[in-house]
């Protein structure tokens, strides 16, 4: 992501660095947290968010690639709601660390389920998600738990 930003010696600048979406999730390491600390604590992290004028999930990366120069490390089993979530395998599902969801377009861009609950009682596929991956649970349908 490109950003236009202003500092105290040069204007206008045009930084790049890589952000994690806040939907998918994202892990910082106790090293990382802590060489943040003096950085973003105490309200800075607001601050820096304010300053560059983009949401948290993108102030992270901002202050993770570009004020600290660690890279981010890419995990695919990281899904954000960007992503087109009907790719993600059902075989793969276990493996995953987050699912997400959105609606775009009049559509729900959501994980592929087959079997679970219909469409109207689990729109966002959770439900669903949860009796694929956990079928023994007492609220999942009877057709799921006897697989």
């Amino acid at each position: 992501m490109s950003l236009q930003t202003k500092t105290s010696t040069e204007v206008n600048k045009k930084v790049t660095f890589w952000f994690a979406t806040g939907g998918a999730g994202f892990c910082v390491s106790r090293a990382l947290a802590l060489k943040m600390m003096p950085i973003a604590a105490s309200g800075k992290f607001v601050a820096i968010g304010d300053k560059i004028r983009f949401p948290d999930d993108v102030t992270m990366g901002f202050l993770i690639e570009h004020i600290l120069k660690v890279p981010l490390t890419v995990i695919d089993a990281f899904h954000s709601h960007l992503e087109p979530m009907e790719f993600i395998r059902p075989e793969t599902f276990h493996d995953q660390v987050s699912f997400s969801y959105a609606r775009m377009r009049n559509e729900w861009n959501v994980v592929k389920v087959d079997g679970g609950f219909d469409l109207k009682t689990d729109p966002k596929r959770i439900y669903s998600l949860h009796c694929y991956l956990y079928p023994f649970f007492s609220i999942c349908p009877k057709s799921i738990r006897r697989r």
